[in-house]
């Protein structure tokens, strides 16, 4: 399958569990890939697990809340076809009243900031090069109502999503489509490690999130979509 020859994708969080799987599935679809990450040496790992021709993967280190090294990064990789953006974070927090904002800062900043920083320098780029593409955020599905002790996280994400609706009706006439993925519990080490008792069968893997990137990145008539994802059979 190479759908996406001769395309130039941006990987964000590359070496984490869902970016390496998105790596892996654009890989076999034929597509170019800059991929980004704070290790330089998880990115090697992974370009050598991807079969090593570093012509088709390239890595790049950068601080993705930071924007003058979001302008240095695609200034680097030059021609740009798309994003998929992974990078995002969980954390509990107190009851609302307690008014502990540190939490929500955190989250805010994580899930929400740097969604509107990046996708907006990434769509600008591509808008200034003439490029039709996608860009593909990880959202989650816990952004679509509240949850108890977890106000910060789930309004971050609610915000990232409102985020990747805008961004698709203002990209509309450019050609360039924006969509959400909004999972369940992933299927990650971290999450079985962290919930002994729960049955991982009922969560969503990073191979069927990498596979459902790339349909977006390929499928013209989606934009504007957040695809909830649960455990599939």
């Amino acid at each position: 399958m190479t759908i996406l020859t001769d395309k130039t994708y941006l990987i964000t969080g590359a070496s984490g569990n869902v970016g390496r799987a998105v790596a892996h599935a654009f890989a076999r679809a034929g597509a170019n890939l800059a991929l980004v990450d704070m290790n330089m040496d998880a990115l090697h790992a992974l370009i050598a697990d991807l079969g090593g021709d570093v012509a088709r993967f390239r890595p790049f280190v950068a601080d993705l809340g930071d924007a003058h090294a979001i302008d240095d990064l695609l200034s680097q990789i030059g021609m740009l076809d798309g994003l998929v953006h992974t990078v995002g974070g969980f954390a509990m927090g107190d009851p609302v009243h307690a008014g502990n904002v540190d939490v929500f800062d955190r989250m805010m900043t994580l899930n929400a900031r740097i969604v509107y920083l990046l996708a907006g320098k990434v769509a600008k780029h591509m808008i200034g090069q003439g490029a039709k593409g996608s860009i593909s955020i990880m959202l989650a599905r816990s952004g679509g109502k509240g949850a108890k002790n977890q106000a910060a996280y789930v309004a971050s994400k609610a915000a990232a999503t409102r985020i990747m609706e805008s961004m698709a009706l203002e990209l509309k006439e450019y050609g360039i489509r924006v969509n959400g993925v909004s999972p369940s519990i992933i299927d990650t080490p971290q999450n079985r490690a962290s919930m002994p008792s729960a049955d991982p069968n009922n969560w969503v893997s990073p191979a069927q999130i990498a596979d459902l990137m790339v349909f977006l990145a390929t499928n013209p008539a989606m934009t504007g979509a957040n695809i909830e994802m649960s455990a599939w059979s």
